[in-house]
């Protein structure tokens, strides 16, 4: 069996990972509906814009699509270094850094997508997606959490932040603190377009 490159697999999660987030789903899935999310509402292209201005029915698959690109590049990272994971299914060994490189490479191509001019969402779902195969644990753990503050607040907004909030404090007992770590970095992704969106609201 010949074995690939150090290099080879990582190129492959960076420039994968990328093109699978900049598929600028809810600008296609409003579109068909005659609505640019990035012109309307928060002008936010992602699942709560669309939710808002086109309805729940309309969300769904942005929803789906978001999620999708995070699991889909978790899954291109780790199978382009060989597939190493624990028993749980937690990434291990040199397939760790290639998936968190493609979940990263697929946040940053959500939020600034080749294929829709560089303006895209948030990452929130795409970087769930990757928690998904990074460290399903933790994912099916963080989606308890946000069942049960959803059922205690009975706002689901509410309920997903606890539960995205709380995923790198949930994959502690399954993963080394390095990937704890790279998983708050992934995080502070998210922070910085909210940040910038939050800039951006002040200047209209």
């Amino acid at each position: 069996m010949t074995t690939l490159p150090p290099l080879v697999p990582m190129l492959v999660a960076l420039i994968g990972g990328y093109l699978l987030g900049s598929i600028p789903v809810a600008v296609l899935v409003a579109g068909r509906r005659g609505v640019d999310p990035r012109e309307v509402g928060d002008r936010n292209p992602g699942f709560w814009n669309v939710r808002e201005r086109l309805g729940r029915r309309a969300s769904v698959p942005v929803f789906a699509g978001d999620m999708a690109k995070g699991v889909l590049a978790g899954l291109l990272g780790l199978l382009a270094a060989g597939g190493h994971t624990t028993g749980p299914g937690v990434v291990a060994g040199p397939s760790a850094p290639a998936a968190y490189l493609a979940v990263g490479a697929a946040m940053i191509g959500h939020a600034w997508p080749v294929f829709a001019g560089f303006r895209g969402g948030r990452s929130v779902l795409t970087f769930t997606g990757g928690i998904a195969v990074i460290c399903p644990p933790a994912f099916l753990l963080a989606l308890a959490v946000m069942g049960v503050t959803f059922l205690l607040t009975r706002s689901f907004a509410i309920g997903a932040r606890a539960g995205v909030f709380a995923i790198p404090l949930l994959q502690l007992p399954f993963a080394p603190i390095g990937h704890v770590a790279a998983t708050g970095a992934l995080m502070c992704l998210i922070g910085l377009r909210f940040g910038q969106a939050a800039l951006a609201a002040r200047r209209t």
